[in-house]
């Protein structure tokens, strides 16, 4: 992997004083050390996609674990079920990381997505000052007028047969006019303490360094590494009705009640049937 610094490739760092680009040096300088995780990190200008830049240069040996890709700008990114995510250059955090749990079954490797939004709670509570909380399975919410709003997500694919990339998009400093849609958020305007990327950025791979390295330290046994019960603990969709839109045009409403050892959404209906659900889309019907 061999992507170019944005601060090389845009001019002056403080070219745009809202929303200047990323310090690629200054994050290597703090993020790569040796014992740690994180072997590269690399800023890019412009993407389509910091995921599938990150799966093709795994696949071609270009990457090892720990890689970082991160772009200021993506202009085909994708979240679940191949939605599209836009934002304006430097509004956010896009960025994508190669992980190769070698000592975890690959029957657990579906709990990365949602250690992924653990660890990027935690790092955001303590690097931007914001509550945010996780509706299963990828999404990040923020608070906005007393009203819940999505301001990032997580896509974790494979590479290959022993890697996984996990990407995130956070909404840092959009602005309302700048919504894709009415019901998206940001840091900034959940009324975060800090909106400084840099910070940000390391917190949350910090974060993320501490959380894999535990659950890969108990074998991914998500109830051993305490990150079942923490996913629990900050997960916005439980305890609250909820609708499954699930594959084969079918769907089911009932109380999300637990995220079980598999990483699944246990949904009791009115027929007093508990469905566990690995894949689909969640509807919040009731607030908590």
């Amino acid at each position: 992997m061999t992507p170019r610094d944005a601060a090389d490739e845009g001019g002056s760092r403080w070219s745009d004083l809202d929303r200047p680009p990323l310090n690629a040096p200054a994050l290597r300088r703090a993020l790569v050390r040796e014992g740690g995780l994180w072997s590269q990190v690399g800023v890019v200008q412009s993407t389509g996609s910091t995921n599938s830049d990150l799966v093709d240069a795994a696949s071609a040996g270009r990457a090892v674990e720990g890689a970082v890709l991160v772009a200021e700008e993506q202009t085909s990114g994708r979240g679940r079920l191949d939605r599209r995510w836009t934002a304006p250059p430097r509004s956010g955090l896009f960025f994508s990381v190669l992980l190769t749990p070698s000592e975890v079954p690959v029957a657990r490797w579906g709990w990365l997505p949602l250690l992924t939004g653990v660890a990027v709670a935690t790092g955001l509570s303590r690097a931007a000052g914001v509550d945010t909380a996780l509706k299963w399975p990828n999404d990040l919410l923020v608070t906005v007028g007393g009203e819940e709003r999505k301001a990032g997500g997580i896509l974790a694919e494979r590479a290959g047969r022993d890697a996984v990339v996990v990407g995130v998009g956070l909404n840092v400093t959009l602005r309302a006019d700048e919504l894709p849609v009415p019901l998206a958020g940001s840091l900034a305007l959940a009324g975060a303490q800090n909106t400084d990327r840099d910070p940000l950025l390391r917190g949350v791979l910090r974060s993320l360094e501490e959380w894999y390295g535990r659950w890969r330290a108990a074998g991914g046994d998500p109830a051993a590494s305490g990150l079942q019960e923490t996913y629990a603990a900050g997960c916005a969709t439980l305890g609250r009705t909820v609708r499954a839109e699930l594959p084969g045009d079918r769907s089911i409403v009932g109380e999300a009640v637990a995220v079980d050892g598999d990483g699944r959404l246990v949904i009791a209906t009115k027929e007093g049937v508990q469905e566990p659900v690995g894949a689909g889309d969640i509807v919040h019907l009731r607030p908590a």
